[in-house]
């Protein structure tokens, strides 16, 4: 018998050579499936998906609960009187075998389509319309034939992927669980049910027909609820799992995310192309602009900011003209040459020349240092036009 060290060390020795006996799973199988997707999906992806594509976050757990649930309660009211249509039926036939002939008499068809409709239909009426009702709730009105569009390059199968997705993915080991709960769930309400009226069961040999009948019929629509009711709660939290799988199908990479933006808000690249064109021809016209400016903002020597404000056209006003030492005089002399009202404000010059670029906007933080130079330039007009007259 081996010591407690021997055992140890054969232990240990088990352990080390075990994994090399072992089948080798190469962890990659487990891997996400949209590996480097990790941008939320955006709007528009999210409506393509529903619209054009027909993908939308469903659970089939929860319509055929819904498809099993109604309908059972329906034929719970209506057993009744199918199982009378049903003996009337039984009746018919019997009564009119030697009367009627099933090969010529065309009338045997139609009375069988008569009855089979008076027994099916409205069942089947009420699982349409359950199944109506389950999809819409989960995903409102949509109607598109792209699922039932022939997609040619799935005729070949991919089995590594399809194993890939069925055995070994967050998918795969879900629906395995599923599947598990869902038959113990059947299981066991079969179970108990039967037990519980394993003595009627058992003394049936002694009732008559109809009362055997009612008693089996009865029992196998009270498990068919009782399994619908379970296979709904059930169905809540795999439709939380499909809204969670069906958001990180949809998920972008960087890329796509970027291709998607420069697709609905303009390449920044080309925007800022734009920009710098734009402040070539501002640049240009600088003569032009400065002479209409409404006020230029010095330093008083380093810095020169030219703005312009058209009242009542709402926004803020514009910066039409900048420059620094040389550019800043050339500003300065051409407002003084043609009468714009020129104000010394360092802090102000300087931050806006700072902040901001030809064709912009004057930031929100400057709006109340701007107002209050406007009114002084305006008020100096004001005086101006009153001596004038």
């Amino acid at each position: 018998m081996p010591t407690n060290g021997a055992s140890q060390a054969h232990n240990r020795e088990l352990f080390l050579t075990a994994p090399a006996a072992l089948p080798r799973i190469h962890l990659q199988w487990f891997a996400a499936e949209d590996e480097g997707r990790t941008e939320e999906p955006s709007e528009y992806k999210i409506r393509k998906a529903r619209e054009e594509e027909g993908r939308v976050a469903k659970s089939q757990e929860l319509i055929g609960a819904l498809v099993l649930l109604i309908p059972g309660i329906t034929l719970l009211f209506l057993a009744p009187s199918m199982l009378r249509t049903f003996v009337e039926m039984i009746h018919f036939f019997l009564s009119m075998a030697t009367e009627m002939d099933p090969v010529r008499d065309r009338r045997i068809a139609g009375v069988a389509l008569l009855y089979f409709i008076k027994l099916c239909l409205p069942i089947i009426v009420v699982a349409m319309i359950s199944a109506i009702f389950a999809n819409m709730a989960q995903v409102g009105f949509l109607f598109t034939t792209k699922p039932l569009t022939p997609n040619f390059s799935k005729i070949l199968p991919r089995f590594g992927k399809y194993f890939q997705r069925t055995l070994f993915s967050m998918e795969g080991v879900f629906n395995f669980f599923k599947s598990i709960v869902k038959m113990l769930v059947i299981g066991l309400t079969a179970f108990l049910l039967i037990k519980s009226k394993i003595n009627v069961l058992t003394n049936m040999q002694a009732m008559n027909l109809w009362k055997s009948v009612s008693i089996v019929g009865t029992l196998a629509i009270q498990m068919l609820i009782l399994a619908s009711l379970f296979l709904l709660l059930l169905s809540i939290p795999d439709y939380m799992f499909q809204r969670w799988q069906y958001r990180e199908s949809l998920k972008m990479s960087k890329k796509e995310a970027e291709e998607e933006r420069k697709m609905y808000e303009g390449d920044p690249y080309v925007k800022a192309r734009l920009r710098r064109r734009m402040r070539q021809i501002l640049t240009k016209n600088m003569a032009i602009n400065v002479a209409k400016a409404d006020v230029v903002i010095t330093n008083p020597t380093h810095f020169a900011v030219a703005l312009e404000y058209h009242m009542g056209e709402g926004g803020a006003p514009v910066v039409t003209a900048k420059g620094e030492d040389e550019m800043a005089f050339r500003i300065r002399r051409i407002a003084l040459d043609n009468g714009a009202p020129i104000v010394e404000n360092k802090p102000l010059a300087r931050a806006l020349y700072m902040d901001t670029e030809v064709g912009d906007e004057v930031p929100e933080q400057y709006w109340e240092a701007v107002i209050l130079v406007l009114q002084k330039v305006w008020s100096i007009n004001e005086e101006r036009r009153k001596h004038a007259h």
